[in-house]
């Protein structure tokens, strides 16, 4: 199965989606909770101190002789004179009669002061264990807020994955379809949900398509090797007969070998092209003798490397092998041959066989480092030197791909250029 990116998952996606859309909702909510939890805490403490408030006036009320209680944390106070006001602690004297925030020391108090004719009530209140109680609250909310987004995103991911289950079922099957294969049924199904099974449905429409065009493109391409390859074949056949008579004149009989051999070429060639339009195979895997299979291939350039003058050198040991297609094989290596021949006017023509890695070097004209990029693009041709239409390396670009090999090029202008075929 192929793994994409995470980023680019649309499981991905879903999960983030339902995680950020809970994280928001409770994120909210515990926003909400933490700033208002300090607006309650607060009204909590002035009600403690109200309701203390009222229960030591009432109690002065009924016995004015009573002594108040002090606290660790609730102080209450009954003043009658400026001594007993003297007797308080110092952060209570001096208070008017209000709702008082006094911070002493490390402490916090809230102090509410109530007066009654000369009498004054002081009730005063630590607030010290409501403050710890409160960040305990806060920090309860954010850890709460922390572990709803762990556990959205986990649960998130799950969902989405049950949410595109059907998405990942129908791109493992559209994986497993080949153009224009229609063996493994519609795409479509009865149990999909409408979305996916919209999708299925356009995708067995353009399956159909594809299907009708590689019909129309076959039966082209067969009528018209057909058609070419019969006057080819008649060009051969009358080769031979004509080779075949005792009495042809020695420069007929070269002429008449010159037509056989571009007859030939036609003919390879025209498979060639039918690979590159249609990428049938080009035979059978089997073992091939790679030097034997050099020499076949340069055969027909004997003429042209003679009248140059070119040094031809195959250094290739006769028992190194490979097993591959030996047509594709001697098709890659006719063009690449083929094109060092006609970009090199003097100099030599090399090719080497090393770790699974065949070269063909030559010491031509080279190629611009601007033209490397579209060096295996059809029609194109870097030089107006030499013949050609400029599809030799779109064919052996397209063979490589087809069988898995690696092509590389080196080149240098003026001094020439080395193709690389890896083979793995």
């Amino acid at each position: 199965m192929h793994r994409f990116p995470i980023e680019r998952s649309l499981r991905y996606r879903v999960a983030v989606a339902l995680a950020t859309f809970s994280i928001f909702t409770v994120g909210t909510l515990c926003i909400i909770l933490y700033f208002a939890s300090d607006n309650i805490e607060e009204a909590h403490i002035e009600q403690v101190i109200k309701m203390e408030m009222d229960h030591l006036v009432q109690r002065y009320q009924k016995h004015s002789d009573f002594i108040s209680q002090v606290g660790s944390h609730l102080k209450s106070y009954v003043v009658h004179n400026m001594e007993e006001e003297l007797r308080l602690p110092a952060y209570l004297r001096g208070l008017n009669p209000d709702y008082h925030k006094i911070y002493y020391g490390v402490d916090d108090f809230h102090v509410l002061v109530h007066a009654i004719g000369e009498v004054k009530f002081v009730v005063a209140y630590r607030i010290t264990l409501h403050k710890q109680r409160l960040q305990e609250l806060r920090l309860l909310i954010v850890m709460s807020w922390l572990v709803v987004v762990a556990i959205a995103f986990f649960v998130g991911y799950l969902l989405a994955r049950v949410l595109v289950q059907q998405v990942t079922d129908l791109a493992e099957r559209v994986n497993r379809l080949a153009p224009g294969d229609v063996q493994h049924g519609l795409l479509a199904q009865q149990d999909m949900d409408e979305e996916v099974a919209q999708l299925a449905r356009a995708l067995d429409d353009y399956q159909n398509r594809i299907k009708r065009m590689l019909q129309r493109e076959q039966e082209f391409t067969a009528n018209i090797s057909h058609e070419l390859r019969t006057p080819i074949t008649t060009i051969l056949t009358s080769c031979e007969l004509l080779i075949a008579g005792a009495d042809i004149p020695i420069k007929a009989y070269h002429r008449v070998k010159m037509i056989e051999a571009a007859a030939a070429r036609m003919g390879e060639q025209l498979q060639a092209l039918l690979f590159l339009a249609r990428e049938q195979a080009l035979g059978v895997i089997e073992t091939v003798a790679v030097a034997e299979c050099v020499y076949d291939a340069a055969d027909p350039l004997c003429v042209e490397i003679a009248r140059k003058n070119l040094t031809f050198e195959v250094l290739i040991a006769p028992d190194v092998v490979l097993t591959v297609n030996r047509q594709a094989l001697h098709t890659t290596l006719m063009n690449l041959i083929r094109n060092a021949v006609q970009y090199t006017q003097k100099g030599y023509i090399r090719i080497e066989f090393n770790n699974r890695r065949l070269s063909v070097s030559d010491s031509g004209i080279g190629i611009e480092p601007a033209y490397l990029p579209l060096l295996y693009e059809r029609f194109f041709r870097g030089s107006t030197q030499g013949e050609g239409l400029g599809i030799g390396l779109a064919i052996v670009k397209r063979i490589c791909n087809h069988y898995g090999w690696n092509i590389e090029v080196d080149s240098t202008p003026g001094k020439g250029t080395t193709f690389h075929i890896i083979f793995p």
